[in-house]
């Protein structure tokens, strides 16, 4: 199954799939309102602004698993998340990543190993993972991998359709 095929609703509650997506860059991230990483929002939006136009987009998927973290209602995170730190990218509904409940998004996401060759169960809030325009994944970052570091800068940078 490509990740494409995979069926998702948004925080909107809205059916979708990255199929909308398709032939974009794509770093999706699991979030979450209330941790020591939210600031990563403020990244995230400025690259969805800086690169948007060239095709790509962040999705972002709300995750409650990691200290409870994420505990509002959809119209707390979409409140929160624009008001707070001017997202305007996706947002999906709030899924496990982790667990016998994972979403089946990030059952195959967890299959990507990071830099260090470590695959697996996402580690905290903000692991992001970078989709080809193709649909493969092609990158992991762990949590506390800013999204405006080199690294991330130069693997969004490559991937950006011609």
């Amino acid at each position: 199954m490509s990740l494409y095929d995979i069926p998702l609703t948004t925080l909107d509650d809205e059916p979708t799939s990255l199929a909308a997506h398709r032939g974009k860059a794509i770093l999706l991230v699991n979030t979450a309102s209330q941790c020591g990483l939210t600031p990563q929002y403020s990244g995230l939006a400025r690259l969805q602004f800086k690169y948007e136009e060239k095709g790509f987009t962040v999705i972002g998927v709300p995750c409650n698993q990691f200290g409870g973290q994420e505990p509002g209602t959809a119209e707390d995170i979409q409140t929160f998340c624009a008001a707070g730190f001017g997202v305007t990218f996706p947002m999906l509904e709030k899924s496990e990543v982790n667990g016998e409940n994972r979403h089946p998004l990030y059952q195959e996401l967890v299959k990507t190993p990071d830099a260090d060759g470590e695959a697996g169960d996402i580690q905290w809030n903000f692991e992001k993972f970078l989709i080809s325009p193709a649909g493969e994944v092609v990158a992991r970052f762990r949590p506390r991998t800013e999204p405006e570091s080199p690294e991330v800068i130069a693997a969004i940078e490559a991937q950006l359709p011609a």
